[in-house]
């Protein structure tokens, strides 16, 4: 399910992930990008927030390294057709050839706001087709739960970090 969802190894008997209230959804771009850092506006309050346990199972450092992440440029971002939760993305990858991954987000962002960010992905799984579009590769998101509700938060980075940085 890479590229489509958060990582695989979540339990599939969770609750459905909270709706954006319709004021959110209707903000536009300019307003999300206004807005105020949370480091200025005061400390956030983690302490309605669980996430989920740590795996037990250690994996050795020679199946780790056999990932390959790297920072990608969101050069576009557009909702698929037909889907209520599939957005997709073509990312500079530092190839110089696009990449598309697809990824269940829309919960979450709208897709012009994530325009020109730089994000992580794992760009060596195999392609998977999804509403008849490969994807080459999975964004990497941070889960949690708060107050009954999933939250997400696409994994973005400093943007003077340039494509294709390998992340170690």
């Amino acid at each position: 399910m890479w590229g489509a969802f958060v990582p695989t190894m979540k339990p599939i008997d969770k609750p459905q992930p909270a709706q954006k209230p319709a004021a959110a959804a209707a903000a536009p771009a300019a307003a999300v990008n206004n807005a105020v850092p949370a480091a200025e506006s005061g400390p956030i309050d983690f302490s309605k927030v669980e996430i989920e346990p740590l795996f037990t199972e250690f994996v050795d450092f020679d199946t780790f390294s056999k990932s390959d992440f790297r920072a990608v440029k969101i050069k576009e971002c557009t909702a698929v057709p037909k889907s209520k939760k599939l957005l997709k993305f073509v990312l500079d990858d530092g190839t110089g050839t696009d990449r598309v991954i697809l990824s269940g987000i829309h919960d979450y962002y709208e897709p012009e706001e994530l325009v020109g960010k730089t994000a992580i992905a794992i760009v060596n799984l195999p392609p998977r087709k999804m509403m008849g579009i490969d994807s080459c590769g999975m964004l990497i998101s941070a889960v949690h739960q708060e107050d009954g509700h999933e939250g997400l938060h696409l994994l973005m980075v400093d943007p003077h970090i340039p494509a294709g940085a390998k992340l170690y």
